[in-house]
């Protein structure tokens, strides 16, 4: 059995901005933004949520299976992918089009600014989910509207569990599209800038989410992240790094985190840290899938970080 990634396949050009965005923006004339940031470093890479997700559960161990749609030129993302010897069976290649395109500026303080071209990505619906895929658990991660409509009703219909989440696709829904989401999903997974949208936009406090689904999990970077099951919330703390380097992709790692752990029946501690270290691991090289480790490695670092064995 596979955990089944839906998500966009992108390439990601990444720029870092050496000094905080909020020094060159003068909050009383957003309404007139003519703001150029110099960005001394820049950087092609691999990336798209379900890439990156399925490149971290690659690590672990993990059997995985991405589903996207992708452009004429995915080449060189093909090639990486049967390197890491993941598996490629629901990638879908559409004509006349181009792989999903971002483009991120990060600032020092972690912010992000970034500019996404949909291209293959806005034909994901084409992808089914069935039962002939044989998937235990599954995440509906950024991807086109209907794709993510379209795949999470299909995931109820089969029974399959799955996390729903919508990242900085939230803006696309209305609070009807969301609150069905919340009502199928057994887990809702956001960062803490998406929590605070996922209830202005839904019209449901962040209690009434929680007690909808098995787990509301909130990522808050360095501060750590916070998961409420079972009427309680758990805090998780943030795992120890050398040097934030990239904070791009950390939030696919950790997801990547939580489905290891639902997949393998761990408690939701010992998930939330698993996710927290991957997000740690991953922060400390640029890139989405520029950074490695062994199991071995894995556990030894989780002990130090958490003063707890990992058993797998």
């Amino acid at each position: 059995m596979s955990v089944l990634i839906t998500g966009s396949m992108a390439y990601d050009t990444i720029m870092v901005f050496p000094d905080s965005f909020k020094n060159h923006i003068i909050p009383e004339k957003v309404h007139i933004l003519n703001v150029c940031f110099l960005v001394p470093e820049l950087r092609k890479e691999f990336g798209g949520c379900a890439g990156n997700i399925a490149y971290n559960l690659n690590m672990l161990g993990e059997t995985s299976l991405p589903m996207a749609t992708v452009g004429e030129d995915f080449k060189p993302y093909r090639k990486w992918l049967k390197k890491c010897n993941m598996k490629l069976d629901c990638i879908v290649e559409i004509d006349d089009t181009f792989t999903a395109q971002a483009y991120l500026t990060t600032d020092m303080d972690d912010n992000q600014i970034i500019a996404f071209h949909p291209g293959a990505m806005n034909h994901a619906h084409q992808n089914e989910i069935t039962r002939d895929l044989e998937i235990s658990l599954a995440i509906i991660a950024p991807d086109g509207k209907q794709a993510m409509i379209e795949h999470a009703e299909q995931l109820n219909q089969l029974g399959t569990p799955f996390f729903f989440d919508p990242g900085q696709g939230l803006p696309m829904f209305n609070a009807e599209e969301l609150k069905r989401f919340i009502e199928i999903a057994d887990y809702v997974v956001v960062n803490d800038y998406e929590s605070e949208m996922l209830a202005k936009n839904s019209g449901l406090s962040i209690s009434e989410v929680a007690a909808q689904v098995d787990a509301l999990i909130i990522t808050r970077g360095a501060k750590g992240s916070e998961i409420y099951t079972n009427g309680e919330k758990l805090d998780i703390p943030a795992a120890p790094i050398s040097k934030a380097i990239d904070p791009t992709g950390c939030g696919d790692a950790y997801r990547a985190g939580l489905l290891y752990g639902v997949s393998h029946q761990l408690s939701w501690e010992t998930s939330g840290r698993m996710a927290a270290l991957l997000g740690a691991i991953k922060i400390e090289q640029h890139g989405t899938q520029n950074h490695s480790f062994t199991l071995a490695q894995f556990k030894a670092r989780y002990a130090e970080a958490f003063a707890s064995e990992l058993t797998l």
